[in-house]
């Protein structure tokens, strides 16, 4: 059973969705007007075309610990299902697409109908995180009916993590000699690798909490590694007094090596299980 009431069928491994929350947004202020303004703008650029807009991850979890949404670390993420893209769809949502992200906020996910019942192998995670934490802002909840076969879902998140960890490395290397610009680079992508470590104990079969600290705390006791650097770089995040960061170039290396242990046991899972 996933957080969010979601059932893992035994052989067959297939996630049925559960309702999204009915509880109010946890946004509030110029982000919620940011989202009613996107839909709307998306209802008088599309009309009958657009099917479904959905808000996702941390900004949709009404019951979340309010450090998964702090300020200006947080994205607004959104998944607008259209019943057909071309290039006149793309074209006509250009505006939007412009004014959206001029907003600070990440370009919004654009499938059709068709892809999203045709991707949902390919994108094991990502569909997951939706059947977790969502809120329907527009049209009937798609995600409601859809099954994700996790047979390759433990390949996919060794995958994200391995070529994510390479980025950071080739990213990290040309900052080295900038302590700033190194520990922002760290910022940036702890919440993601978090995303991930949450993924991991899930594939483990372990019932994943869904906030940030709470993961990091868990993945502690599970692969008995030092999460020090995640609990220093989320305390930086949400300007919450911790342990200091000391020397960029150290918390670096030792983040590093917090993301290659969880690779390991990552990759151990495709013996065990």
């Amino acid at each position: 059973m996933t957080a969010d009431g979601a059932q893992v069928e035994a052989g067959s491994a297939v996630l049925v969705a559960a309702p999204p929350e009915e509880e109010e947004l946890p946004v509030g202020g110029e982000e919620m007007e940011d989202l009613k303004e996107l839909v709307t703008k998306l209802e008088r650029a599309f009309q009958d075309r657009l099917l479904s807009v959905i808000l996702y991850g941390s900004a949709a979890a009404a019951q979340q610990h309010a450090s998964d949404h702090e300020g200006k670390f947080s994205d607004l993420n959104v998944f607008v299902v259209l019943t057909r893209i071309t290039a006149q769809e793309l074209a006509d949502g250009e505006p939007i697409l412009r004014w959206w992200h001029g907003k600070g906020h990440p370009s919004p996910l654009l499938m059709s109908e068709e892809e999203v019942h045709g991707s949902i192998d390919c994108f094991p995670m990502e569909f997951r995180d939706m059947k977790d934490r969502r809120k329907l802002l527009h049209g009937p909840d798609v995600i409601a009916d859809i099954k994700v076969d996790t047979r390759y879902y433990r390949a996919h998140i060794e995958r994200e993590l391995r070529s994510k960890l390479l980025r950071l490395r080739q990213r990290g290397a040309q900052r080295l000699s900038d302590p700033v610009a190194l520990l922002n680079l760290c910022l940036d992508s702890v919440s993601t690798f978090c995303v991930l470590g949450r993924h991991a104990l899930l594939a483990a079969g372990i019932d994943a909490k869904l906030e940030r600290r709470a993961v990091v705390h868990q993945l502690a006791g599970t692969i008995q590694m030092d999460v020090t650097p995640l609990e220093i770089l989320l305390d930086l995040r949400e300007d919450k007094p911790g342990p200091d960061a000391g020397d960029p170039g150290e918390l670096f290396a030792k983040y590093l090596e917090c993301i290659q242990r969880l690779i390991e046991f990552v990759d151990r899972l495709e013996e065990t299980r």
